[in-house]
């Protein structure tokens, strides 16, 4: 059983910050990368960032530069800080882990950011 708990969302003015974090819950399995997604209104979700095992990381063209990952491995915790945020940041945010045995992922509830202008 993996269960994923998210926290940090909210609302926040163009220009501000915000940190997300998600916690995995993840008994006798092993995580292979943990991933923060987002779907705003009428649009598909996408990738915003990744964290792998190893600590590379992945980000989208959007999030570069204003975006930082982070794992803790020992909590299997993942952190999404965000700096610098646009309106078109606007959406829920949904935590992703990946697990070593066959891949399996699984999502988190979501998280809504809305960025005000």
């Amino acid at each position: 059983q993996v269960q994923l708990v998210e926290s940090g969302g909210g609302l926040v003015q163009a220009g501000g910050s915000l940190r997300l974090s998600c916690t995995a819950t993840a008994t006798g399995f092993s995580v292979k990368a943990m991933n923060w997604y987002r779907q705003a209104p009428g649009k598909e979700r996408e990738l915003v960032a990744g964290i792998a095992s190893g600590g590379s990381t992945t980000y989208a063209d959007s999030a570069k530069g204003r975006f930082t990952i982070s794992r803790e491995y020992a909590s299997n915790t993942v952190d999404l800080e965000m700096n610098s945020l646009k309106p078109e940041d606007t959406a829920v945010y949904y935590c992703n882990v990946v697990l070593w045995l066959g891949s399996l992922s699984y999502w988190g509830q979501g998280t809504q950011v809305t960025v005000s202008s």
